[in-house]
């Protein structure tokens, strides 16, 4: 099956770079390419892709808040968004995860690496390293949400005594296999574990069940290892 990728960035070289590269795959093609922000919502909307790479600073409407128009749609859930950034303001960053991004990536990303994210994403698996999530949570996302991107459920609350645990070392960054390892379960019974918890506490994907496990306090930041 090929993932469907619009490009949102207003610059035109790197869109087209991008989509050389991207189109340069079987698995992968550019269905459109949006310069602001607006254009991406309303691409998006038109061509329902699977990834949506979005920069972060766009004219019209910035990353962050098309990311949260696209992902406040319901009929465009199955619609994934990698963030793109300079890295220089991690609160810009930790703004689009709440928002819904499913990860994100440097602008300076490898090439082998841009594809490999796309793919991630795709599948619905969060791209948070455990350094960066740390990073984030530390300074960012561990507050209380004060833009309303993402509410904060009382159905934590509901998840089993395992899902709590699977959904805690997912928060720190922690990968399928590393999870099945430490808990002696197949990575298969950790990932159903995990779509548990997300479809219970409505995390469109594996990035926000991580911001729902820090933002609910499930998880303290300074327990993270």
């Amino acid at each position: 099956m090929t993932i469907r990728v619009l490009l949102a960035d207003d610059q035109a070289l790197l869109r087209a770079t991008f989509r050389i590269l991207i189109d340069s795959v079987e698995d992968l093609t550019v269905v459109a390419e949006a310069a602001d922000g607006q254009e991406a919502v309303d691409l998006t909307a038109e061509h329902r892709p699977d990834v949506v790479v979005m920069d972060i600073r766009m004219p019209n409407l910035d990353g962050v808040a098309a990311t949260a128009a696209i992902c406040s749609r319901p009929e465009l859930s199955d619609t994934h968004i990698l963030v793109l950034t300079t890295f220089e303001n991690d609160e810009n960053v930790a703004k689009a995860l709440r928002a819904g991004a499913s990860g994100f990536l440097g602008k300076g990303v490898r090439p082998e690496e841009l594809l490999s994210s796309i793919r991630t994403v795709a599948a619905g698996d969060a791209l948070l390293s455990p350094a960066a999530t740390r990073a984030l949570v530390t300074r960012f996302l561990a507050s209380p949400d004060t833009d309303g991107f993402l509410a904060l459920p009382d159905a934590v609350k509901a998840l089993t005594d395992r899902e709590r645990e699977v959904t805690t070392l997912a928060a720190y960054g922690r990968s399928n296999a590393e999870i099945a390892e430490r808990l002696v379960l197949s990575p298969l019974t950790v990932r159903s574990h995990i779509q548990r918890a997300m479809t219970k506490l409505n995390a469109r994907d594996r990035a926000q069940l991580v911001v729902i496990a820090y933002q609910s306090g499930l998880v303290k930041p300074h327990t993270a290892s």
